[in-house]
């Protein structure tokens, strides 16, 4: 028996949850700290802060779609259940990496404007 429909069903729910979940909590903060970072300025924070959550959702669900293509064919409920569990924490991970990578560069980029000044 082919699970994949249910696998795939079942991971993008998953991974969307996840996915709008942390969004909405790092639009939230995130808009805080741009706003710290750019002190005065809170149309730019809003602005910018939008501009990243857009470019987040795109790009994660945009590779959740994508790896859908990549899955081989699933046979048990076991494989079923590993094939989701590893793709998720892929997910988990690229999420968590963009994170940190935009704080680096946001931080980098803020700061040498503001030197520039």
């Amino acid at each position: 028996m082919n699970l994949n429909i249910i696998g795939y069903l079942i991971y993008l729910g998953i991974t969307t949850f996840i996915i709008l979940k942390v969004g909405k909590i790092c639009y939230k903060n995130g808009n805080i700290y741009v706003a710290d970072l750019i002190p005065n300025h809170a149309e730019i924070c809003q602005k910018i802060n939008q501009v990243l959550l857009l470019a987040y959702y795109l790009l994660n669900i945009g590779y959740c779609a994508m790896t859908l293509i990549s899955w081989q064919k699933i046979i048990s409920s076991t494989q079923l259940i590993e094939t989701i569990c590893i793709k998720t924490a892929v997910i988990i991970f690229i999420i968590s990496i963009l994170h940190y990578l935009n704080i680096l560069i946001i931080t980098k980029y803020i700061q040498k404007l503001i030197n520039k000044n």
